[in-house]
């Protein structure tokens, strides 16, 4: 790929991550589980990502008919764990992106979320890590077909994670 190719490449990825971000941050879930695949794997381990999802604690390990399922129960307005919605705002950093394939991409992007617990205690909650997603280009489009997020605070409790991280 030459450096004209992987610039554009970059800065695709990078608006695609910071619209899904924003979607995530409004609340936009149909936005949201638009930018998905049919085939998509959400993965947050309580722990550092290594190895076989299927065998390590996981916060949550979700394909797509999960993930769908918990936007829609969000979307009801009886959730209490998100009722009123917590006001969010995700900063993302150090996008680094590999093209695999004509049609696959990995990217890494370091993130912190900022997230009112509007429903509860009215506290400032930070969310820091890691994100590693698995994009793929459909009809031209680009898609996330798998999102791994590594809490910074993964091995210590969580608070539950009741918001699409």
């Amino acid at each position: 790929m030459n450096a004209d190719t992987a610039t554009q490449l970059k800065a695709e990825v990078e608006e695609f991550l910071y619209r899904e971000a924003r979607y995530a941050d409004e609340f936009l879930l149909d936005e949201w589980e638009g930018l998905l695949t049919d085939d998509f794997h959400y993965w947050v381990p309580a722990g550092r990502i290594e190895g076989d999802p299927a065998k390590q604690l996981a916060y949550l390990n979700d394909n797509r008919a999960r993930v769908a399922t918990r936007i829609r129960q969000l979307q009801t307005g009886k959730r209490l764990s998100q009722l009123p919605t917590s006001p969010m705002r995700r900063i993302l950093s150090n996008i680094e992106v590999q093209q695999e394939a004509a049609d696959q991409i990995s990217v890494k992007a370091n993130f912190v979320i900022y997230e009112l617990a509007a429903q509860s205690t009215g506290e400032l909650r930070v969310w820091p890590g890691q994100a590693q997603y698995q994009l793929r280009r459909l009809q031209g489009e680009l898609r996330m077909a798998a999102k791994w997020i590594e809490l910074v605070t993964a091995q210590a409790g969580q608070r539950n994670l009741t918001f699409l991280i």
